[in-house]
């Protein structure tokens, strides 16, 4: 490990959230890991909130030699405000994303840094998975609905460990729960994701379970990062499908009614039907215009927008090049 840390080749950022192992053992195999692996490097923790117990079992591995640094919020903030934190103090040009807990073999962690990076980001897949028959069915049903919105397909989401080209966080700003979904959100920007299968920890077991809420909520982040990668800029899509289709069905229904009142002579009063026509009627509309109003946003601030990555420039002037490359990025 060299004194400077001007020019790191590596940053290891350990995000402490709600499920924690014992982070004293993990900092040690983490900073053996990656000693090994041949590369200056820097080791970060990051606890997201008021973490007295995770800073004294840190604090104790630094006491024991282990040059690691901690960084503690103020307030616990979501993960992955926690992480784009530890990115903003890092300095290393690629960045490894390390669980708080056990999820794969120590000792397949250099092996994977030694290895020449055919993408720009890495993530580990466990093999061979363990877990019981619930755990396996609801792994798979996650990536199946993953798949089936978003057209990606991925086989464990759920693992931390990825190596990555800092550009990939630089040009990526994450909130909320988009840390689960940073593979999908890279390679929707142009990025090149591949999967790495690792050797799966033995203490990698979770027996807290999981809470119905929980389900629903990624459930619920699924659908927001179809959103993202989808409508973020063809918003009228989204909004003027909905409301067209909302605004058809209220037509339907009260073209049907406006045609039994003039022709059967069926009076309009006392007719729930009339009023929820004319609520989808006026609901599409405002969707629609909801779209309209998304678009003209986009449109405002197109010049500022980038949505091509260059992934190769062969001939041309070298300086050229090297500019254009510098401005992709």
């Amino acid at each position: 490990m060299p004194d400077s840390k001007k020019d790191l080749a590596l940053s290891a950022i350990v995000v402490v959230g709600q499920r924690t192992d014992d982070l004293r053992e993990l900092a040690v195999e983490y900073w053996n890991a990656l000693a090994q692996s041949g590369q200056s490097f820097e080791l970060i923790f990051v606890l997201d909130g008021q973490k007295p117990a995770a800073m004294d079992a840190l604090n104790s591995a630094r006491q024991d030699g282990i040059d690691l640094n901690i960084v503690r919020l103020s307030r616990a903030f979501g993960e992955s405000t926690a992480l784009m934190s530890g990115v903003d103090i890092s300095k290393g040009d690629t960045i490894i994303t390390l669980p708080a807990y056990f999820q794969v073999s120590p000792e397949a962690l250099p092996e994977l840094l030694k290895k020449p990076r055919s993408a720009d980001m890495l993530i580990a897949r466990r093999e061979p998975r363990r877990g019981s028959a619930f755990e396996n069915f609801r792994r798979r049903t996650f990536h199946r609905i993953l798949a089936a919105i978003t057209g990606m397909r991925f086989a464990d989401l759920g693992c931390n460990v990825r190596v990555m080209d800092r550009k990939i966080l630089e040009e990526l700003r994450l909130y909320g729960d988009q840390h689960r979904f940073l593979p999908v959100l890279a390679r929707y920007a142009g990025f090149t994701v591949l999967e790495e299968p690792l050797n799966q920890s033995e203490k990698d077991a979770y027996r807290s379970g999981y809470r119905a809420r929980e389900y629903l909520h990624r459930l619920l982040d699924i659908f927001t990062v179809f959103f993202l990668i989808r409508f973020t800029k063809k918003p009228l899509r989204f909004f003027g499908m909905i409301g067209g289709i909302t605004f058809l069905v209220g037509g339907l229904i009260l073209g049907a009614l406006v045609v039994e009142r003039l022709f059967f002579d069926v009076a309009l009063a006392d007719r729930p039907a009339m009023l929820l026509s004319s609520l989808l009627v006026v609901l599409g509309l405002q969707l629609f215009s909801l779209g309209l109003l998304g678009e003209l946003i986009i449109f405002t601030h197109a010049r500022s927008l980038k949505e091509y990555k260059i992934a190769e420039i062969i001939g041309g002037d070298p300086q050229e090049k090297d500019d254009q490359g510098k401005s992709a990025a």
